[in-house]
């Protein structure tokens, strides 16, 4: 039975060989694997990557990451539902900005709903989470709220159970893309998946708290959607951000204070290749689950 708090994972961007069943699964909460990520761009070795207007295809490492893995972890795990990222950093392995660059709302809004319901279906999704980072020309942000906000609520029309997720982070431009979204269309999002491990190693837990109460009035009324987070691996530590140590910690007094409704960790592809592998991850889903 689990205890209405949820814990998530991005999976498979990094192509580590990391399997959804190296992962440590606590069934006291909700758990969630979001695969990173389903971009609307199309690959080519002849040519750089170009946008596709809406029509996502897998860029995860669909190799152990297959709808047949999706169907056995989700039968192991009763309180496991596994997610869709979109958009993300870049187009992996060829350095070109995975941008939003829509031709138009009304296409890339038919375009989008179509590709994805297919995947929904193909795959056996529970829902999706919207990850972009980078806007391209003439994506400005009313473009964006538009064609992100028809297309949750559209997915949401057609598959009632799924459920949907932002992952902005603390940048000027991203968060007028993102806070214009959830001023409109915050009935369609289940989750914010705020990337707290982009502030600096100096934050300590009064700081994390700090940061959080500060992004909950970015997005008045998510007190029951905004996630803590942390990021696995060493590149925390070369880039002089946030460390894990420092994320569980804050998570933990959040928790005190009453404010955490759940966790999410950037990657498991990152934990399966550190010294410490999957430690955080069992760390964070006891603090929600033992709540």
């Amino acid at each position: 039975m689990t205890n209405g708090y949820v814990f998530r994972e991005y999976i498979g961007a990094q192509f580590t060989g990391v399997r959804f069943s190296d992962v440590p699964v606590n069934t006291g909460l909700s758990f969630h694997f979001i695969l990173a990520f389903a971009i609307d761009y199309l690959a080519s070795q002849s040519s750089p990557p170009t946008p596709t207007n809406g029509v996502f295809t897998p860029f995860w490492d669909t190799a152990n990451l297959s709808p047949a893995a999706i169907s056995a972890t989700k039968a192991a795990h009763p309180n496991l539902s596994v997610m869709v990222g979109l958009g993300g950093d870049s187009v992996q392995n060829t350095g070109v900005k995975a941008a939003f660059a829509p031709s138009s709302v009304d296409s890339w809004v038919a375009n989008a709903v179509s590709s994805l319901s297919a995947m929904i279906n193909q795959y056996g999704l529970d829902g999706v989470d919207v990850d972009y980072e980078h806007f391209g020309g003439g994506a400005d942000v009313d473009t964006f709220v538009e064609c992100v906000g028809r297309l949750l609520t559209q997915l949401k029309a057609r598959f009632p159970n799924i459920k949907t997720s932002i992952a902005p982070f603390e940048d000027v431009t991203v968060q007028k893309y993102y806070q214009a979204l959830w001023a409109k269309y915050s009935g369609a999002i289940d989750y914010i998946n705020f990337q707290f491990y982009g502030y600096g190693a100096n934050t300590d837990v009064k700081t994390y708290v700090m940061f959080y109460d500060l992004q909950a009035s970015n997005y008045p009324g998510s007190g029951s959607k905004l996630l803590a987070s942390l990021e696995t691996g060493n590149i925390t530590q070369q880039l002089g951000l946030l460390s894990p140590e420092q994320g569980i910690a804050g998570a933990q007094e959040l928790l005190r204070q009453g404010k955490l409704p759940g966790f999410f960790i950037w990657s498991a592809d990152s934990s399966k290749m550190s010294t410490y592998k999957f430690d955080y991850e069992t760390k964070a889903q006891q603090i929600v689950a033992n709540h």
